[in-house]
């Protein structure tokens, strides 16, 4: 759980969210920038979403779903905008997000460091047991070709003194 609380302000009012206060940062130059560039960019989407539409009218099929694709866009940037108001807003007005200790439980009452992190139920794997390779002739060259290329690290495949596996 946690508990928010904001602390007072050098005037003497709280500075809560939703506030006219909490506003005042919103009006920078920076964020001036930052909200046309918000509604350039939706009204961009919007237009190429009507553009569509009227290409999809005169017999583009493809453009049904370009039509339903750009408001979509736009409903996006209206959704990373709104989202970051309300971030700037929480910081400006000085909302503390503090922890509040939660009461353990079983899952996490014995938890002593370096002991493994489970997750609900464990998942049980089967252990194949490894079987070895029929003796495959070409597979027996490689390896000892790979052995080899690892015995001389700066040598160049065409230095290799037997037939190169293809």
């Amino acid at each position: 759980m946690v508990i928010v609380s904001g602390p007072d302000r050098a005037d003497g009012h709280r500075g809560h969210a939703g506030t006219l206060g909490c506003m005042k940062g919103l009006w920078t130059p920076a964020w001036l920038a930052r909200h046309l560039l918000a509604v350039i960019l939706t009204v961009g989407c919007l237009l190429l979403g009507w553009w569509q539409f009227s290409r999809a009218s005169s017999g583009n099929a493809v453009s049904w779903g370009y039509m339903l694709q750009w408001p979509a866009f736009g409903g996006f940037v209206i959704f990373i905008w709104w989202r970051e108001v309300q971030l700037a807003r929480h910081k400006v007005s000085g909302v503390v997000e503090e922890p509040v200790a939660e009461t353990p439980t079983p899952a996490t009452a014995d938890r002593t460091p370096g002991a493994p992190v489970t997750l609900g139920r464990p998942v049980r794997v089967a252990a194949r047991t490894a079987t070895p390779a029929a003796d495959d002739p070409e597979l027996t060259a490689y390896n000892d070709y790979l052995a080899w290329l690892a015995a001389h690290p700066g040598a160049r495949p065409a230095d290799y003194p037997g037939r190169i596996p293809q």
